[in-house]
């Protein structure tokens, strides 16, 4: 009798857990009706604030042409260019008098102010190893200009310390000289960042290059 009572009570006690539990799960579904009605209600009213704020709309007639996404072109800056090409026109001369600016041994090696001339020594002997260099060839005079100018400052941006820059031999040029070299020599004398340029060695490109050192 005793084991009969104790099931009975076993089983009255499943059966409240199971109605609490089917209690529970009404009252969330009827809060989850409430949120999804209260939801409803708020874009209804955002519907209408809408319609009252931009009136009556109309749906745009068919026009049968398919609506491509084109790549957009990269943006190009001009102004901007065009305010260096001004800024490297105005700031290198082909006029200037290189030596008011640097000291000079030979007339092939210069050195700034401060600067021993060991370190044109090093240059020529090839101490520092060269990181970049600019070749000139083709290029017309203002060409010629904007490119050293930019690439010096390119350099220095990037950490370079030793670069070469190929003005070539002038075997194609009038009286087979060399056109770009003396305008080459002002042109860096002129850039601040450099403090010492040396004619090449053979093996570097002889009389036609001139190895440039950057400030540290």
């Amino acid at each position: 009798m005793n084991h009969k009572l104790k099931d009975f009570g076993s089983l009255k006690q499943a059966l409240t857990a199971q109605q609490k539990a089917q209690r529970e799960q009404e009252r969330q579904a009827r809060q989850e009706e409430a949120r999804r009605k209260q939801l409803q209600r708020e874009q209804a009213e955002q519907a209408q604030v809408f319609a009252r704020t931009v009136g009556p709309v109309h749906k745009l007639p068919d026009t049968g042409k398919a609506v491509l996404q084109q790549p957009r072109p990269e943006p190009v800056p001009r102004q901007r260019l065009l305010d260096e090409a001004a800024a490297l026109q105005e700031a290198l001369s082909d006029e200037i008098d290189v030596e008011s600016l640097l000291l000079t041994d030979d007339g092939l090696s210069f050195r700034r102010p401060g600067i021993g001339p060991d370190v044109l020594s090093k240059l020529r002997r090839g101490h520092w190893a060269i990181q970049s260099q600019l070749d000139l060839h083709g290029l017309r005079r203002d060409e010629a200009r904007e490119e050293v100018s930019r690439f010096v400052r390119q350099s220095r941006q990037r950490g370079l310390r030793c670069v070469r820059v190929i003005h070539g031999k002038g075997h194609g040029s009038p009286g087979r000289q060399p056109v770009l070299k003396q305008k080459v020599q002002r042109w860096l004398a002129q850039c601040q960042d450099v403090i010492a340029f040396a004619q090449a060695s053979g093996p570097q490109g002889g009389a036609g290059a001139l190895i440039v050192l950057l400030q540290g």
